[in-house]
């Protein structure tokens, strides 16, 4: 099959994006070591561009990690399962293979953010703080097991059990993916979007950021309601502002789960993404523009 053709990614461009490439088959954030993150962002953009055959190495070098829970660590040799399984499940069984996908699902579906669980509830209650029975009702995902549960982790996860729950529904992978838009919904700042964790944190509410606004608008892709709405106000405010590549990409997405970003919208000239997951969700976002959604399809 013949490749894509190349698309502009301004400062990186796939050639450099593939230059990369470490010996092991991974990718580096920038420089040096392999990690799980930008190496799924990275497989994503080569996919997307028809780029198979250094695809298929970063895809080896995933799978060469895997752990026997199920989940994967952040990069070869952490001797822990975390929020990356979310990323690596993204890619889907026909990518990672049959079994190991189902692991990963298995392990998205038993792990929660730690205020979900009675012994931290308990622990709360006995030195007198205030908890939430919305956190044990409706639980998120934590970046690592046996810690709270935060918004890109959540949003993550519930883009891959969304993914899988279209290829075969299943009730239980349905109920963790509306556990996981209430948990999201009660996290929305007041002034509309997201920040990282906690809308109030000692009481005080806080400020969205661009890009966990936009990342959580595309979890919560279909999903109506004022916290929604009040959002997507900000994230067009915010794209209309931002000097982020970052920001920008999760931006795009957010937007687009909702159909409110511009027709041919392009990045501002100026801006440069010089990361490897920078340049690979710009080329992400460049295909799911044109119909090939590597998130959702």
């Amino acid at each position: 099959m013949a490749a894509a053709p190349r698309q502009p990614c301004h400062s990186m461009s796939l050639d450099v994006l593939i230059g990369r490439q470490n010996p092991d088959g991974g990718w580096p954030y920038s420089r040096g070591g392999s990690w799980t993150e930008p190496t799924v962002y990275a497989i994503m953009a080569l996919l997307s561009a028809g780029e198979f055959a250094p695809a298929r190495r970063g895809l080896a070098w995933v799978g060469s990690i895997a752990r026997r829970d199920g989940g994967w660590p952040p990069r070869a040799g952490v001797d822990m399962s975390t929020w990356v399984t979310g990323l690596v499940a993204l890619l889907g069984p026909r990518n990672i293979g049959a079994a190991p996908y189902d692991r990963a699902i298995r392990w998205l579906l038993d792990t929660t953010g730690e205020q979900s669980t009675f012994t931290y509830r308990l622990r709360e209650w006995l030195l007198g703080n205030d908890t939430s029975e919305r956190d044990a009702k409706y639980p998120g995902w934590p970046w690592v097991p046996s810690n709270a549960g935060w918004v890109v982790p959540t949003s993550i996860a519930i883009l891959a059990l969304d993914k899988e729950n279209r290829r075969q529904p299943s009730t239980r992978v349905r109920h963790r993916i509306d556990a996981g838009h209430y948990f999201l919904l009660d996290r929305a700042c007041d002034e509309g979007g997201w920040n990282y964790g906690s809308s109030h944190p000692l009481g005080y509410p806080s400020r969205a950021y661009p890009e966990t606004t936009g990342l959580a608008l595309a979890a919560l892709r279909g999903v109506r309601s004022p916290q929604v709405d009040r959002a997507l106000v900000a994230a067009q405010r915010f794209l209309a502002e931002c000097h982020s590549a970052d920001a920008t990409n999760w931006l795009r997405f957010g937007l687009r789960a909702h159909g409110l970003l511009p027709a041919g919208y392009c990045a501002p000239p100026g801006l440069e993404f010089r990361t490897v997951p920078e340049t690979s969700l710009n080329v992400v976002m460049i295909a799911a523009e044109r119909g090939r959604d590597l998130f959702w399809d």
